[in-house]
């Protein structure tokens, strides 16, 4: 018995986690009220308090979960989290492993995008969500300075910075790539931007 009202928990948490990010999607955030999302997963604002405090952290855990989740991130206690494949590629530095890391995580953008977008919005009208992207953005750029750390590449004071430069093309790409016309092929995107990051990181 204790088993199925676990189960019937986590359900209900994550009905709330799809519903939550579905009306984000389609209203926005600051349209989407807590009833919209308990109604939506056929539940009752009670229900939602008893597993979010608020909307925001909500929010969070479509950072915290869904998005790590996507990416294969973990807990990390340094960084907050950690993608070990991407520490990994950059520790390698070769193109092949870095364009293979890159159209592993092309390949997410679709359901990652998104949530991201929604982050960067509730940052506006919740205060508490201030740069809730970009610390989580940060945590990336932590891997990639312990992967150049780890192969003693680039002096010290340059290994963040470089990822931060890494993050911040990957990320514009990410966001703009759908809406965009660069006039190029997914492929060349890829190519170009693994030809960059071989640059940066090498």
């Amino acid at each position: 018995m204790a088993n199925l009202r676990e189960a019937q928990k986590k359900m209900t948490r994550r009905l709330l986690l799809e519903s939550g990010l579905e009306l984000f999607k389609a209203k926005g955030y600051a349209a989407t009220t807590v009833d919209d999302i308990a109604t939506a997963a056929g539940t009752t604002r009670v229900t939602f308090y008893a597993y979010f405090p608020s909307r925001g952290d909500l929010m969070k855990a479509l950072i915290d979960e869904q998005l790590n989740e996507e990416l294969q991130r973990v807990r990390s206690v340094e960084h907050g989290s950690t993608a070990l494949d991407l520490v990994a590629t950059v520790a390698e530095g070769t193109p092949e492993a870095i364009m293979a890391w890159l159209r592993r995580t092309a390949d997410s953008w679709p359901a990652i995008r998104p949530i991201i977008r929604i982050g960067r919005d509730a940052a506006v009208v919740e205060p508490d969500l201030v740069d809730l992207v970009e610390r989580w953005l940060e945590e990336a750029v932590g891997d990639i300075e312990d992967g150049l750390a780890a192969a003693g590449r680039l002096a010290p004071h340059q290994r963040h910075f470089r990822g931060v430069l890494a993050m911040a093309q990957l990320d514009f790409v990410a966001q703009h790539w759908d809406g965009s016309d660069w006039k190029l092929t997914r492929e060349q995107m890829l190519d170009e931007l693994a030809a960059s990051w071989v640059g940066l990181l090498n």
